[in-house]
């Protein structure tokens, strides 16, 4: 007690174990931000505060780092699969009669075939689309081709098919060629403008001569329908009114089988009126084995990281060294993710079962044919060559 009146009358402060109410009085009375500070934490232990500034701070840098890692790999706590599709089994073979293909899927065979429509939105896919027309031409009556001066993000982008309309010359007569401005807004979403293009090209393939009953292909660039599946569906009588492709899905090159999923091209029998452009589910039915998609399947990196930054999920770019060169060329080879994701899938064992990269695969059997009878010019796109070109 003695001692305690001394620090007192001397300006300090003394508390004991016993003295701890008289230890309160003196937190209150203090002033001054750190006088408060000592107070709130004289009472915690080792333990708490390595909680405080090492665990917490950890945890927070873990989430902002990972996030959309952690809500990826737990989508299947709060979002159902979809309905399954109703497949429908593809029979072929070069040697088997166009009457007896059709009569193998359930259908009639035509007196004539159907004419056939390819529409495409084109932002800078130059090789693939030579691909992709190259494997339709002997059976397409017209390629309808929409290409803006603006990515879905709003970001100028130059006319890059009206640049290099020359290498399609063979197509020439049978396209229908239209350009869309921009809104050049930035912060819009992405989705809102490729939504207006789609409307768009609704108002070209008018122009292009679509009328009821035509074959109308509605796919990506880079979800490529093969020769014989589109032929088939000509030929046939009685096909779905609206079918969805599936299609063998690559990353980078056709080295890389992600899976045999992709789904999201269609093949519709234009009605007037009805039919509309869209690049999502718009029927259950789906034709097994009818083509591939390859994306982000680019010669060059410059490619690469103008497609990461222009089209509708440029959110995914989190980080600006995602766009590092060596970085890109790096992923590309190792078959990894380029925005560092987890798989977008629906069950735990689908998403489990495809973490990592993608395997390697060296089979280049049932590939489009034009890109194997040029297997120099596009060697990037074939097992084995998974360097690209810096330029």
């Amino acid at each position: 007690m003695e001692r305690m009146l001394m620090m007192a009358e001397q300006g300090g402060h003394y508390c004991s174990k016993k003295t701890d109410n008289l230890c309160d009085d003196w937190c209150r009375q203090g002033s001054g931000r750190f006088t408060r500070i000592r107070c709130i934490l004289r009472g915690l232990d080792v333990k708490t505060y390595i909680f405080l500034f090492m665990v917490i701070p950890m945890f927070i840098l873990g989430i902002y780092l990972h996030g959309q890692k952690i809500s990826y790999f737990l989508r299947p706590l709060w979002e159902k699969p979809p309905k399954p599709f109703h497949e429908i089994p593809h029979y072929y073979d070069e040697n088997v009669t166009m009457e007896n293909l059709c009569r193998l899927h359930g259908w009639g065979v035509r007196e004539y075939p159907r004419r056939v429509f390819d529409a495409v939105l084109f932002s800078n896919e130059v090789d693939i689309l030579m691909v992709r027309w190259k494997e339709l031409y002997p059976y397409i009556t017209q390629f309808v081709l929409l290409e803006s001066n603006s990515t879905f993000t709003g970001l100028p982008k130059p006319l890059v098919f009206a640049a290099n309309r020359d290498q399609f010359k063979f197509v020439e007569p049978r396209l229908t060629y239209g350009t869309i401005a921009g809104p050049f807004k930035k912060g819009q979403n992405p989705f809102v403008e490729e939504a207006y293009q789609r409307v768009a090209l609704d108002q070209l393939l008018r122009i292009g001569g679509v009328t009821d009953d035509d074959l109308l292909i509605m796919s990506d660039v880079d979800e490529i329908p093969s020769r014989h599946t589109i032929n088939l569906l000509r030929w046939c009588d009685d096909i779905p009114q609206v079918l969805h492709l599936q299609l063998k899905n690559y990353l980078y090159s056709f080295e890389f089988l992600v899976d045999n999923n992709s789904w999201r091209a269609s093949v519709h029998r234009y009605q007037t009126g009805k039919t509309r452009y869209a690049h999502y589910r718009q029927t259950d039915d789906r034709l097994a084995d009818a083509g591939w998609h390859c994306s982000f399947c680019f010669r060059h990196i410059r490619e690469f990281t103008f497609k990461m930054k222009a089209y509708s999920h440029n959110d995914r770019v989190r980080f600006s060294h995602y766009l590092n060169p060596k970085r890109i060329q790096s992923v590309i080879c190792k078959g990894d993710d380029l925005f560092n994701m987890l798989p977008e899938e629906y069950t735990f064992k689908e998403i489990i079962g495809k973490m990592g990269p993608v395997p390697h695969s060296y089979s280049a059997v049932h590939l489009p044919s034009y890109l194997l009878e040029n297997a120099e010019k596009y060697k990037f796109l074939l097992p084995g060559n998974c360097i690209r070109e810096s330029g």
